[in-house]
């Protein structure tokens, strides 16, 4: 491992256009529960499966369920930044980091100090009026009992994209521009399964690519440098 780890920090001394790709294993260290790994929310028992409850169709016709599960699984208001979230604050700060771009909602990269961050899921830290378009934060969604409401009496849904929603066009232009222009990605705490973002790789032209995650992904054989472990661990190691 530890040769993997100097090969690792090879590459991001040579580079200066570094793009890190990051899913829910960059939080999990946080405390915050990924989707698919064994202990993930896809294997606790609910009601309805956790995909069907973060549909847009599920939002629309049980809104209050939705929101029941929401503010009870993806409040990350009171969960702090792990090493992998200020190691990469600190690698944007050196000039080398040019964006991370990040599937999470939980607002975490952003609360690290990390600026160039684009969110391709949304993020439960901005909510708007569905029927007025007034912005509210994440407070007044959290704290809030039943279905949030605006002051127009209209519902007030959070700017993440669910199940069923397609994603930010300027968001997916800019993911892919900053990947085709990246001399390194680092691929980070995602299995790849999760479709449009997942393909988004495929646009990399640069030097290395690295893919670091627990679990083997199906990108595997694209990569320069396959690192199967927890991101903290890695990245505590780095300099």
């Amino acid at each position: 491992m530890d040769d993997k780890i100097k090969l690792l920090q090879q590459y991001i001394d040579e580079s200066n256009n570094i793009v890190f790709f990051g899913g829910a294993g960059v939080s999990t260290e946080s405390g915050i529960k990924d989707f698919r790994s064994v202990d993930g929310l896809y294997h606790e028992k609910f009601k309805y499966p956790p995909e069907t409850m973060l549909s847009h169709s599920f939002f629309i016709d049980h809104t209050e369920e939705f929101y029941d599960f929401y503010r009870e699984k993806l409040n990350s208001l009171n969960i702090e930044p792990n090493i992998t979230h200020k190691y990469l604050k600190d690698l944007e700060d050196s000039g080398k980091l040019k964006y991370i771009i990040t599937q999470n909602i939980d607002g975490l990269h952003e609360k690290a100090g990390s600026k160039n961050v684009l969110l391709l899921h949304g993020t439960v830290y901005q909510n708007t009026c569905m029927d007025c378009g007034k912005k509210y934060n994440a407070e007044a969604v959290f704290n809030s009992k039943g279905i949030p409401r605006c002051e127009c009496g209209g519902i007030i849904k959070p700017d993440v994209v669910l199940y069923e929603e397609g994603l930010d066009d300027e968001t997916v232009s800019k993911s892919i521009e900053a990947i085709s222009n990246a001399d390194l990605l680092i691929v980070g705490g995602t299995s790849l399964v999760v479709y449009p973002a997942a393909s988004f790789i495929r646009y990399f032209r640069g030097k290395h690519l690295v893919i670091i995650n627990k679990d083997s992904t199906q990108y595997d054989s694209m990569a320069d440098l396959v690192i199967n472990d927890k991101l903290g661990d890695i990245f505590s190691k780095l300099k």
